[in-house]
Formats: C-alpha cells, sequence, structure tokens
C-alpha cells in the first residue's frame, strides 16, 4: 500500500470531540472501554485540566480502550481509530484534518472555553460528519460548540444523570442543541449505530 494510499485511509469517517471536567475520567472510561477498536471514527478529549502541571490522561486511557491514546500535537494527522487528548495549558483546534495546538491557552473572562473552541473548529471541518458530547463537569463550557455542529448538521451528545457534575451537560441539554441524553456507554451504543450506518456493507465492527 502507497503512502498517499494510507493516508487517504486514515481519515476517520467522523471526528467526536468529547468535553468534560470534574467527574469527567469515570465517563471517558466507560465511554472508551464500550467502543469497538475498528469504528472509522478519531475521539478527541478535551478536558479541562492544570496548565502547570503534566497531563497523565492519555497514560491512563491507553489501557481503558484498544485504540492507540496519544496528546495531541502541532500538525499531527486526526487518523481513524485513534484516541487524542488535549494538552495541558492549551487550545486545540482542527486544521486540514490535522491539529493546531494554540499554547499557553486563553480563558474568556475567566470561562474555560477549550470545549467550545475545538467543538467549533470541528464543525467548520466535518460538517455533517462532526459529533460533539458532553460529559460530566463544571460550568457551561461545550454547549456553544455543540449549538455551532448542530448547525452544521452533526449529531451532538450529552451524559443524563449519571454524571458525577451534571453542570456542564445540563447547560448544553437546556441550550436545545442535543440530540441524545445517555449515560455514557449507551453512548457508545449510539455512536456504533452512527458508524454502521455509514460504513461499508460486509464490513462489520468488532464487539
Amino acid at each position: 500500500m502507497s503512502e498517499m494510499t494510507k493516508k487517504i485511509n486514515s481519515i476517520p469517517d467522523f471526528i467526536v470531540g468529547i468535553g468534560g471536567s470534574a467527574g469527567g475520567l469515570k465517563a471517558y472510561t466507560t465511554l472508551l472501554s464500550s467502543l469497538p477498536s475498528n469504528i472509522n471514527m478519531a475521539f478527541v478529549l478535551i478536558a479541562h485540566m492544570s496548565p502547570t502541571n503534566k497531563s497523565m490522561l492519555a497514560d491512563i486511557l491507553s489501557g481503558k480502550t484498544n485504540m492507540p491514546v496519544i496528546q495531541a500535537s502541532e500538525g499531527m494527522l486526526i487518523q481513524a481509530n485513534h484516541v487524542y487528548v488535549i494538552p495541558p495549558n492549551a487550545n486545540l483546534f482542527i486544521d486540514n484534518h490535522a491539529f493546531k495546538v494554540v499554547s499557553p491557552r486563553t480563558l474568556n473572562q475567566g470561562r474555560h472555553m477549550q470545549v467550545d473552541y475545538f467543538l467549533t473548529s470541528l464543525a467548520e471541518a466535518m460538517e455533517t460528519r462532526a459529533i460533539g458530547i458532553i460529559l460530566s463537569g463544571g460550568d457551561g463550557d461545550g454547549t456553544e460548540g455543540c449549538k455551532f455542529i448542530k448547525s452544521k448538521g452533526g449529531k451532538t451528545f450529552a451524559q443524563d444523570l449519571s454524571a458525577d457534575d451534571d453542570s456542564m451537560p445540563l447547560h448544553a441539554q437546556a441550550s436545545g442543541c442535543v440530540d441524545f441524553v445517555l449515560p455514557p456507554d449507551k453512548i457508545s451504543d449510539e455512536l456504533v449505530k452512527i458508524a454502521a450506518r455509514s460504513t461499508q456493507k460486509g464490513v462489520a465492527l468488532d464487539g
């Protein structure tokens, strides 16, 4: 297989942006451990974290899924069946199926905006093949990004009352921009259905 063919084949059918904060780790692990490893989606975790500490999130999540889990970096190509984690003290964007990292990150009037920034760029890049998920966390980050995904024809999810901190998912739900309100393992089930509808006939997803 040529390098060009490999690059084309590595582009995911969908890119899934996942936002979370307090209580998010449990939700991330449940979601990822429930997914097949050949779903032909890419997953990008945008977590609120300390700007001064080294992130161990990629290391922790690598034991919860058979997909590679990598900390995103500037210019990195977004590949199918991979999980990416935002770097500390950064805002993350998509530019032509690759990551753009802006560091140090900025706050808007003291508010976290990492999830909104990423989901908005995801909607611009993927349009109907953008998926936004808001999991456990405080504040309202992610709502504006989900609105933008909906405006482009993508799909949006929010965690139900299983969230340890339901502020972020409830804020998104209240905006009217959320398609599905589910626990993380049921979100995985819906993602599998979305992937199956776009997968070539006869190619099965693993269990």
